[in-house]
């Protein structure tokens, strides 16, 4: 019996050994173009802790210029579609005071429109209620044309790689610092994007994001080398000038409110 479970304790260790904790991070993963740092590279430097300014009405949802386009003013979801087997449905998250809440096994939603250039506001909290570390807390995302994200997380307090939490350009680059307010406060993303451009099957021009978290410049105006996939370095594939944006299910009750975006048209 003794030497029966000395074996199965060797063997569970074993096991244990063979699936490392990547909470952290990675040391395995692709290095990024011309840079020192692994995707999710569990070396790299976290961003420095900063308290945002306070929030005149944590109640209350910004208002969008007169010019935007309003995703999502906390009625209803006619803005948005989600893909069941390739054919778009009606969205099935929660909408209730002014907020629409992810639902866990209810799918990812895309914008019904399709951009390119925009400006996008969205506000979003993640659960009041701490549950889980680094990645499977509070996780979302906000997927520029359905494949370049801008990383939603509880990052209050919460050690993950420097590439995977809130505001990080997922899998690229950290925010310049971490911003984040607590769980269960309302947050503001004020994203900038130029998509890339292609002439048939060539990059000719590259992604480009600025995002602004709570009042605070954290991503400025960064060259993204591809999409974002997770743990893997990402490449650029062609499509189509105006694409779909994404807000993920990541299978945590995050909520959004006050989605709206301008389009950014050249004066050239």
């Amino acid at each position: 019996m003794v030497r029966t479970l000395l074996a199965a304790l060797f063997c569970l260790g074993a096991v244990s050994a063979q699936t490392p904790d990547h909470t952290l991070g990675y040391d395995n993963t692709p290095f990024l173009p011309g840079g020192k740092w692994r995707v999710h590279d569990v070396s790299r430097p976290r961003p420095a802790v900063i308290t945002p300014g306070s929030e005149s009405s944590p109640e209350k949802a910004g208002k969008a210029p007169s010019d935007a386009i309003v995703l999502f003013d906390g009625t209803d979801l006619s803005h948005w579609v989600t893909y069941v087997k390739g054919q778009p449905t009606e969205p099935k998250w929660k909408l209730q005071n002014g907020y629409m809440e992810v639902v866990d096994g209810a799918g990812s939603i895309d914008t019904k429109e399709k951009f390119g250039d925009i400006q996008m506001h969205v506000e979003w909290a993640s659960p009041s209620e701490v549950k889980g570390k680094s990645q499977d807390r509070g996780n979302s995302g906000i997927l520029l044309m359905g494949r370049y994200e801008v990383q939603v997380l509880d990052s209050y307090d919460n050690p993950t790689y420097a590439d995977g939490q809130a505001a990080s350009l997922y899998g690229q680059y950290p925010p310049l610092v971490n911003v984040s307010r607590k769980p269960g406060e309302w947050q503001t993303y004020d994203i900038f994007f130029e998509a890339p451009r292609f002439e048939g099957d060539k990059l000719v021009k590259p992604a480009f994001v600025t995002v602004v978290h709570n009042g605070v410049l954290v991503q400025n105006h960064r060259q993204l080398v591809g999409d974002t996939p997770h743990a893997k370095l990402g490449t650029y594939k062609p499509h189509p000038a105006e694409l779909a944006l994404q807000l993920q299910n990541h299978h945590e009750p995050v909520r959004y409110r006050s989605v709206w975006v301008r389009r950014l048209v050249s004066q050239d």
